[in-house]
């Protein structure tokens, strides 16, 4: 019920415009975003960087509604890779199709995606792409996109997608990907989908989940696991153990601003964590998926805005 809440918030306009321009709305955004501009975003990966950790940047947005738009969000992610390589920062970036003009002509979204692995690839040291997954509706023009620039010379290490656990397709997409050597980022889902489409229970996803978890880490690709649960991390801290998977053959990944103290002991332990940091001005979206997947960070805000 909870999930479905937050995600209808998310697509609400008028909750967005007040809480956009409220001041608690924009203390609770500025705990989990890192700034609008990308001197603040860069400025949040050298401090994620000097802990230890890793990063993803990831200019927030999406469905945008011309290709105007969506080359200036190109644009963007252009700097960011420049600016990575410029103060040699271990990060990469995260995309979203829709915010790369996908809504509104699939080839130019293909072209910008395609200019932004090409510059990736061709840097030194290497970087790396991560399309990221939305609605359901998207999920397959997304793996069909992401497997054709895979294919391209010089691009596979430079590309990978993100699979939901909740998705009840995501078993076939999964085997499909790694068939391919396609790297992935596993999470659990954020979207209102149908049951249908969805596994709406949290013991259906988390189950989903550690079943494609040990299938990421056997499967000799580099992966990540992007999950705050923390049995969920056991597990594969754990099954990685048994089946004497190296620590630097995965890593973990968490939200920017949630679990700063669990993404420091990971880091402590010898694990590989990176940092998903988001930035821009449409942050009211991203918080409320970010509730949707997990509504006990409803809980987690509130303790934070009574701190000063």
């Amino acid at each position: 019920m909870l999930r479905a809440f937050f995600s209808s918030l998310a697509d609400s306009r008028t909750l967005r415009g007040i809480a956009e321009r409220s001041p608690v709305g924009q203390r609770v955004s500025s705990r989990f975003v890192a700034g609008t501009q990308v001197a603040d975003v860069l400025q949040a990966t050298h401090k994620v960087v000097l802990s230890g950790a890793k990063a993803s940047i990831d200019n927030l947005g999406e469905n945008v509604t011309n290709a105007d738009q969506a080359r200036a969000s190109a644009g963007i992610y252009h700097t960011l890779l420049d600016e990575i390589a410029a103060d040699k920062l271990d990060a990469n970036i995260s995309v979203k199709l829709t915010h790369m003009g996908l809504d509104v002509d699939e080839g130019v979204a293909r072209d910008l995606v395609a200019s932004l692995v090409n510059k990736a690839a061709s840097m030194t040291p290497r970087n790396f792409v991560r399309v990221d997954m939305e609605g359901s509706h998207y999920t397959q023009r997304t793996l069909d996109l992401v497997h054709e620039l895979h294919e391209r010379p010089g691009y596979g290490d430079s590309i990978g997608t993100v699979i939901q656990s909740y998705l009840r397709r995501s078993l076939a997409d999964v085997e499909k990907l790694l068939s391919a050597g396609i790297r992935i980022r596993l999470c659990k889902g954020a979207y209102q989908e149908p049951k249908e489409v969805a596994f709406h229970k949290k013991s259906e996803v988390d189950a989903s989940y550690v079943k494609l978890m040990r299938m990421l880490l056997k499967s000799g690709f580099y992966h990540g696991l992007a999950t705050h649960d923390e049995s969920i991390i056991r597990e594969a801290k754990s099954f990685a153990t048994r089946e004497n998977i190296p620590r630097e053959s995965f890593e973990f990944q968490m939200l920017y601003g949630i679990r700063r103290d669990l993404q420091q002991s990971l880091v402590q332990e010898g694990w590989r964590m990176r940092v998903y940091i988001p930035f821009g001005t449409e942050w009211y979206p991203y918080l409320m998926r970010r509730l949707a997947e997990r509504p006990a960070n409803v809980l987690f805000i509130a303790k934070n805005l009574l701190r000063r």
